[in-house]
C-alpha cells in the first residue's frame, strides 16, 4: 500500500512538473505573414459590424500607426439588427425601425471613439450603412434587386453619415461603394474576415474583399481573421490579457500566424473595446475574451484542397444576436 501511495505521489509530481514546464515554455510561435510596416504602409480593416475592428485587429492598427503608416477602417453595417442591444439598451421588446436606427447611430459614435483611440483619423473612418444580418443576401439573392431590412425598415442606406446615403441595398451597390473605398485608399494590406467565420455577415465581408482585390490583381495583399470561430472559442471567457489567443476550431485548418502585442498595445485595445458600451452591457465576458497578448491572421481565406472537413457549430445566439 505504501509503495502504491509513493508511486501515485511520484506520478502526481511528474504531471505537475510537466504542466509547469508547458506553461513556462509555450510551443513555438509562428508569426503572422505581414509585410514590414513603415511610412509606405496603407492598412484597410474591413469590419462587418462596429467592434469587429477592435476584436480582430487593434494591435496591428496600433503597430502600423506607430511605424508612420496610414490606417483606415470600413464598417459594412452599423449593427442595427442586434436584438439583445435593442432589448437592453433601447428597451424595445418588438422590432421598431426607428429604435434600430437609433441603436446604429449609437454604435457608430462608439466606433468613432474606439477608432480615434487607436489612432485612425476621422476621415478614414468609413461607414457604408448596409443591412446588418443581410450582407450575404446582398451578394447572392439580392445582387441586383434591393433587400428590405426588417430591422431598420429600409431598402436603401438610411444613414446621413454613411459613404453613400440612399444607395440601394443590393450587392451591386455594396461592391461599388467598397470599390470606391479601395480606390481612394489604395491599401497595401487589407485585414478581412475569413469566409470560414460562422457569422454570415463576416463570410460575405471576406468574399467581398476577395472579389474586389482579385479584380485589381492584388489578392495577395489580403490577410484573414476569424471572430466567430465556434461555440467554445475563445476560452476562457473574460479578461485574460496575458494569455495567448489560440486558433479557433473553424480556423485551425488555415494555419494562422500569430501577431504579438506589447502590454501597452493590449491596454489600448482594452480601452478601445470599452468604447462599445452598447456591446459591453450585453456580452462583456465574450468580448473581453479577445483582449489577449496575440492576434491571429492567415494568408489564405480557406483551407487548401483536401478531404472534406466538418465545421463546428455556429456560436450561440448570445454572440450572433449582438454582432
Amino acid at each position: 500500500m505504501r509503495l502504491l501511495f509513493l508511486s501515485l505521489l511520484a506520478a502526481t509530481f511528474l504531471a505537475a512538473l510537466a504542466e509547469s514546464r508547458s506553461q513556462t515554455q509555450p510551443p513555438e510561435v509562428r508569426l503572422a505573414d505581414f509585410p514590414q510596416f513603415g511610412t509606405s504602409t496603407s492598412l484597410l480593416v474591413v469590419a462587418p459590424h462596429p467592434d469587429d475592428e477592435v476584436l480582430c485587429c487593434a494591435g496591428v492598427i496600433q503597430r502600423v500607426r506607430a511605424a508612420g503608416g496610414k490606417v483606415a477602417v470600413v464598417w459594412l453595417t452599423s449593427g442595427d439588427a442586434s436584438e439583445m442591444d435593442l432589448l437592453v439598451i433601447e428597451k424595445s421588446l418588438f422590432r421598431k425601425p426607428q429604435k434600430s436606427r437609433d441603436l446604429a447611430l449609437r454604435r457608430m459614435q462608439e466606433a468613432h471613439a474606439a477608432a480615434t483611440l487607436l489612432g485612425v483619423p476621422a476621415d478614414d473612418q468609413i461607414f457604408l450603412g448596409y443591412p446588418d444580418r443581410g450582407v450575404l443576401s446582398l451578394l447572392t439573392d439580392h445582387y441586383a434587386t434591393p433587400l428590405y431590412s426588417k430591422y431598420n425598415g429600409s431598402s436603401v442606406v438610411p444613414y446621413d453619415n454613411a459613404l453613400s446615403p440612399g444607395h440601394p441595398y443590393t450587392g451591386e451597390s455594396l461592391e461599388r461603394d467598397f470599390d470606391t473605398v479601395v480606390q481612394r485608399l489604395d491599401p497595401t494590406l487589407i485585414l478581412a474576415p475569413s469566409p470560414r467565420d460562422a457569422h454570415t455577415d463576416h463570410q460575405a465581408a471576406g468574399v467581398l474583399a476577395m472579389r474586389t482585390m482579385s479584380r485589381r490583381g492584388e489578392l495577395a495583399r489580403v490577410r484573414y481573421w476569424i471572430v466567430h470561430g465556434g461555440e467554445t472559442w475563445p476560452l476562457p471567457r473574460g479578461f485574460h490579457p496575458s494569455r495567448r489567443l489560440y486558433p479557433s476550431p473553424r480556423g485551425k485548418a488555415l494555419s494562422p500566424g500569430t501577431f504579438l502585442l506589447t502590454p501597452a498595445e493590449v491596454d489600448l485595445k482594452f480601452r478601445a473595446l470599452n468604447s462599445y458600451q452598447t456591446q459591453m452591457k450585453v456580452m462583456s465576458s465574450y468580448l473581453l475574451s479577445y483582449v489577449r497578448s496575440t492576434e491571429l491572421f492567415s494568408n489564405m481565406p480557406m483551407p487548401p484542397p483536401g478531404p472534406a472537413q466538418e465545421l463546428p457549430p455556429e456560436p450561440g445566439t448570445a454572440a450572433t444576436a449582438t454582432k
